[in-house]
């Protein structure tokens, strides 16, 4: 075997598949001669010191193959001969360690351990018998790092330069849940232009920057900084040909270049992330890149990202890694968090560029906006696309029915078309007393900024329903009519409502979302009515709630709660909170809003996590510090271990669920369960404790016990004042911290 020459050295660049031609282009700028493309890498050459800079200088590449031999075979036994007979003393001395990195499969190699290990065996076995002593063989951190693979009864021998993959710069001590590459980052960041933009003074910003991969890769580029200059060794420093004059000079330059490049002006770069252990993460990152005047990264969630306003940033990038829901998250409630997100890019970014990188092109639609182009990148064995967005001009698509805003649209559950004619003397009665409520509550509608709220409950009590708005969308709930009532007098009334409605509100009857309401036992409550799965967003306060209008009893939110889930945003700021019988997760998403620094949210209802899952992507609130668990209130807070600041304990009036042994009555069962989460609860806490038994009584005991007031009157708004009782609720603590 002839060693190679200095002058011609043919090298292979390996790569994840999809890089392959910016890889290229790549290493020709960096002086590559011949490039040649195949699956996951590129062959190239030129001589040694293009290698040193392509190991110092690639962002693209896993590694830099400097081919030795190759064979015709896949036989392990004919593999251990032909490694035998390579000259090793012209590599590497026996007092180096080495390792074998191995792939491929033959009909004699069926894994990858055995393959390595025959390999390992041979070069061993050389210098035992040439040089009188064995080389040491290191798995971890190898001098000499051998690369063989076979493929199609050929195996292909070389010296890894780099001494393992070049996607390892340095500075990141640890990923988040799903790390992204770095070199699947620099080539997201280069597919969207950023390098052009950082040139131009364009800003670069990640609203979900998980451990700050994309950040600092934005900021290595913009900074002139090899991406390997925080390597502690390579590869071909251990081998026998190795230039140290050269390799000093080459990184002699480079250290100069990121000198210069960090000193100079640099672009603006932003990282934001919902989760603080994610940002402490990316803060060591940066630190570590030395890179902490460049790159700033803070806690917040999507939902509250506004665009820096302290310089004019007329121009930049948004890019980011969303969950994929392969590793994190499930794809339904992702829908509502991708739909955030370009709501997001739509109204804070309008003149930018951005890039999504995703799994799934359904999550990329559900941004609702246009991308331009679209590229095809494996995110280790996940086959992912860049989804690249010009934002100016870029409007927002209507959200599809299942993130829809105050918007339904298909014929509600016993929905009735507004029948030509006159109304009848009835229906013109109750339309009168709708329109009548409306302009009574428009003041404080206005003022208060008030989307959802209830319109009518029984004023005439012979039509008998609740009135609902969520939006544009009405929820018409009718009561049960009492047994003297004749059935037909009760249909006929009902008729008159849903002649008169579309007419009083000016909506289409569609919009109109007609139930029965009945006493509830067990698990009716949770029972679907209907299978649409059409959820609206509406917006409380900070939050934006998902409610459906149809498929189930509830509607997702109780419009009586509202000013106490409001308290609780207020005075969530830096608590930890704990919502038990959490329901949907609307206070929790208030309290997570509000700034509180852990939520903790306990239900029996699969289907109401599942809902606050979404609730919490739809305002852009990830799940490390929002826990959610499935479990009976009572039996989790007998071996409940935390301690929170501020609880809410909102029990249904009666439950018997299969899930439950027994059944629960809150008149009956409420001391012991509000002594059970007060044990949950810190001294100078609070705790809220609410329900719609009609009639409740608390127990004396817990007013003896512990510092408790009434404030059911501080809890109901304007359109519950007809109806005070429609819940009580009384606020808590501990008369140690009173």
């Amino acid at each position: 075997m002839t060693n190679p020459t200095p002058a011609a050295i043919d090298w292979f660049a390996a790569c994840p598949r999809g890089l392959e031609s910016l890889l290229a282009s790549e290493l020709s700028a960096l002086g590559a001669e011949h490039t040649r493309e195949t699956v996951a890498g590129v062959h190239f050459s030129g001589p040694r010191a293009l290698g040193y800079r392509a190991c110092l200088w690639s962002r693209l590449a896993n590694r830099i193959l400097l081919p030795i031999a190759s064979f015709d075979t896949d036989e392990a036994d004919a593999l251990y001969q032909a490694l035998l007979g390579v000259d090793w003393s012209a590599w590497f001395a026996p007092n180096r360690s080495f390792a074998v990195d191995f792939s491929g499969r033959s009909a004699s190699i069926r894994n990858t351990q055995f393959g390595a290990q025959r390999c390992k065996d041979a070069v061993v076995d050389w210098f035992s018998r040439h040089a009188g002593r064995r080389p040491a063989v290191d798995r971890r951190r190898p001098d000499v790092l051998l690369n063989v693979h076979i493929a199609k009864g050929r195996a292909a021998l070389a010296v890894d330069m780099g001494g393992g993959s070049l996607h390892l710069r340095g500075y990141r001590s640890r990923g988040g849940a799903a790390p992204l590459k770095e070199n699947l980052a620099a080539a997201v960041l280069l597919r969207a232009g950023w390098p052009e933009m950082a040139a131009a003074g364009g800003a670069l910003i990640d609203p979900m920057c998980g451990s700050g991969t994309l950040l600092l890769e934005g900021a290595l580029m913009a900074a002139d900084v090899a991406p390997a200059l925080g390597r502690p060794r390579f590869g071909f420093e251990a081998l026998l040909e190795h230039s140290a004059e050269q390799w000093r000079m080459i990184l002699a330059d480079a250290r100069g270049r990121a000198e210069r490049g960090r000193a100079g002006e640099l672009p603006e770069m932003r990282g934001y992330d919902a989760d603080p252990g994610a940002v402490r993460r990316a803060q060591e990152n940066i630190a570590a890149a030395g890179l902490q005047k460049a790159v700033r990264v803070s806690c917040k969630p999507l939902g509250a990202l506004k665009k820096p306003t302290h310089r004019p940033l007329p121009s930049g990038l948004l890019v980011c890694n969303p969950p994929y829901g392969e590793r994190l998250g499930e794809k339904s409630s992702l829908v509502y968090l991708y739909r955030e997100l370009g709501e997001v890019m739509a109204r804070e970014f309008p003149d930018w560029e951005a890039a999504v990188l995703t799994s799934d092109l359904d999550l990329g639609r559900a941004t609702g906006l246009r991308s331009h182009k679209q590229y095809a990148f494996f995110n280790g064995p996940i086959e992912t696309r860049l989804l690249l967005f010009h934002l100016a001009g870029n409007e927002l698509r209507q959200a599809p029915a299942a993130v829809a805003s105050g918007n339904n649209n298909g014929e509600g559950q016993g929905a009735a078309q507004t029948p030509p004619g006159e109304l009848s003397e009835g229906a013109a009665m109750f339309a009168n007393r709708i329109r009548k409520n409306r302009r009574r509550l428009k003041p404080w509608v206005k003022r208060e900024h008030i989307e959802c709220y209830r319109l009518y409950d029984a004023d005439m009590p012979e039509y008998a329903v609740a009135v609902d708005l969520y939006g544009d969308a009405v929820h018409v709930a009718e009561y049960q009519a009492p047994s003297g009532v004749d059935p037909d007098a009760a249909a006929r009334r009902m008729q008159e409502v849903m002649s008169a409605l579309p007419e009083a509100l000016g909506v289409p009857a569609a919009q109109i979302a007609y139930k029965q309401r009945q006493r509830q036992r067990g698990t009716a409550q949770y029972e679907k009515r209907d299978n649409r799965g059409e959820f609206i967003s509406v917006r409380e306060g900070q939050a934006k709630l998902l409610v459906n209008l149809r498929d189930y009893l509830d509607t997702g939110l109780f419009l009586d709660h509202r000013p106490l889930r409001l308290r609780i945003a207020r005075e969530a700021e830096g608590r930890d909170f704990l919502n038990l019988f959490c329901y949907t997760g609307s206070a929790t998403v208030h309290a997570a809003l509000g700034g509180a620094r852990s939520t903790t949210s306990v239900d029996l209802s699969n289907t109401y996590l599942d809902w606050l899952r979404k609730n919490l992507a739809h305002n852009g609130l990830g799940e490390a510090r929002n826990h959610l668990v499935r479990a009976n209130c009572l039996e989790w807070l007998s071996t409940a271990a935390g301690d929170y600041d501020l609880i809410l304990l909102d029990p249904p009036s009666f439950s018997n669920s299969k899930a439950m042994a027994g059944t629960f009555d809150v008149q009956r069962d409420h001391p012991e369960l509000v002594r059970a989460a007060m044990a949950c609860l810190r001294p100078g806490g609070v705790l809220y404790f609410s329900n719609n038994r009609r009639g409740f009584r608390l127990d004396p005991g817990l007013q003896a016990e512990f510092a408790c007031e009434d404030i059911t009157g501080e809890t109901l708004d304007e359109d519950f004042a007809r109806n005070r009782r429609i819940h009580c609720c009384f606020r808590l603590g501990h008369r140690q911290a009173v």
